[in-house]
């Protein structure tokens, strides 16, 4: 948070950090679809094993599991859309607004530049003898700087008004943002919840605990191991 903080006293340090959080968003929602798509890519590709046509207890097991990973891949399409509107889509919009934001910046500083090259013209014109050349050239300075900063106060102004007020919107303009994204979550596992104790009731085999599978599963392989043609030379 303090690097966030003191990155964001900046124009350019909240623009970089908008930029930064809309690409992770980005990239979580697309490792999340990648996540549930390969779920269900798994739960198909077990049920063309011909196993499934061999055993009817494999198959109901992989039909469960299968309905189970659609249903996951269904709430997380819905979560990452919710996501997408509600998150990504503002913090673009939000980006949008630093290019003009800059430019009023850059503006600023070019009639700064000017200013100061324009007063100093008058210092050094001050600071010479008051012949009737130098006052008249003087005057002419004075009167090339008077537009030059009023124009440089007119937008120094106009930033030291309304940047703290840009900023300070920016809690106002995300917090509906991340209310949104922490529901999505919400909904999501509290969804996923229900699914996996579905299907866990459906799978599951009353007596057998994790370490009697694992038990099973050491036995079978061991009988597997004791083939002559997987065994050892």
């Amino acid at each position: 948070m303090e690097n966030c903080s003191s990155e964001c006293q900046t124009p350019e340090g909240l623009e970089e950090q908008t930029k930064r959080l809309q690409k992770d968003m980005k990239k979580s929602t697309d490792a999340d679809l990648a996540m549930s798509k390969s779920a269900v890519k798994i739960s198909l590709d077990l049920l063309s094993n011909p196993l499934c046509e061999q055993d009817q207890d494999f198959l109901r097991m992989v039909t469960a599991l299968d309905t189970a990973m659609k249903r996951m891949d269904a709430f997380n399409q819905e979560k990452v859309n919710q996501i997408q509107k509600t998150v990504i889509e503002p913090l673009k919009k939000f980006g949008s607004i630093f290019p003009s934001l800059n430019m009023a910046v850059k503006r600023r500083e070019q009639a700064l530049q000017d200013y100061g090259r324009l007063q100093a013209k008058v210092e050094k014109y001050e600071e010479k003898e008051k012949t009737g050349p130098v006052l008249a050239k003087l005057h002419q300075a004075r009167e090339e700087l008077r537009p030059v900063r009023e124009d440089f106060e007119a937008k120094n102004k106009q930033l030291l008004d309304e940047m703290p007020r840009f900023y300070n919107s920016r809690l106002d303009y995300f917090q509906p943002s991340f209310e949104s994204l922490i529901r999505a979550q919400v909904i999501y596992y509290s969804e996923m919840h229900k699914i996996f104790g579905d299907l866990t009731q459906q799978l599951d085999q009353p007596g057998h605990s994790d370490e009697h599978r694992e038990r099973e599963n050491e036995t079978k392989l061991s009988e597997l191991r004791a083939l002559s043609i997987v065994a050892d030379d």
